[in-house]
């Protein structure tokens, strides 16, 4: 096996692939049986971009998470790549239902939430650890979900369920995959003391 090979079944990445896939296929099939055609709502397209970074989350840390702090390989570099790559695989999952009756859109709230979260979830793997990474980004998101802002704060505090023209929501999706992305890349996983 390849370093590549290892360091993804390490993450348990077809695990998690396959569990966004069902999951995708999931909220698609409940979309299109419990809505008109068109795309869905903005509460349905946070909410399904959360249960995919969920899944995601899942790879950001492996058995040992020590083991990302050694030297012996080029780390930032893989992460980096891992960031990119589940962004990459929850954007083709969600695009790909542009294709259908039932679509998960606007692109651009697909990709401000997809980012976003993945970013709010990177941050919180690097501070937190992996294990309780998807906390912030699940009560967040669930906050926006019930309860929509107005204004510029509210667009802020609510960016996951605003329309994909939001300039303060495109703002704070931003600063979470800026901070997140550069905090996972420069320490990697948080270890936890009941990981030692």
């Amino acid at each position: 096996m390849t370093g590549l090979t290892l360091y993804v079944r390490s993450r348990q990445v077809p695990a998690a692939l396959g569990a966004a896939v069902a999951g995708t296929a999931i909220a698609w099939l409940l979309a299109t049986a419990f809505s008109v055609e068109g795309e869905v709502s903005s509460t349905v397209l946070a909410l399904t971009v959360l249960l995919l970074v969920a899944v995601a989350t899942t790879t950001l840390g492996g058995p040992d998470d020590t083991l990302d702090r050694t030297a012996a390989r080029p780390w930032g570099w893989l992460r980096m790549s891992h960031l990119a790559t589940a962004l990459g695989c929850v954007l083709m999952l969600l695009l790909a239902t542009l294709l259908t009756g039932t679509r998960f859109g606007p692109f651009g709230c697909v990709v401000r939430d997809a980012a976003g979260l993945l970013g709010l979830t990177a941050l919180g793997a690097a501070t937190v650890g992996t294990a309780r990474s998807w906390f912030l980004p699940l009560g967040w998101t669930l906050g926006a979900a019930a309860f929509p802002g107005m204004g510029t704060a509210g667009e802020a505090l609510t960016w996951q369920t605003q329309a994909s023209d939001s300039r303060p929501a495109a703002v704070v999706a931003a600063v979470l995959t800026a901070a997140g992305t550069a905090a996972y890349v420069s320490r990697g996983p948080r270890t936890t003391a009941g990981d030692l």
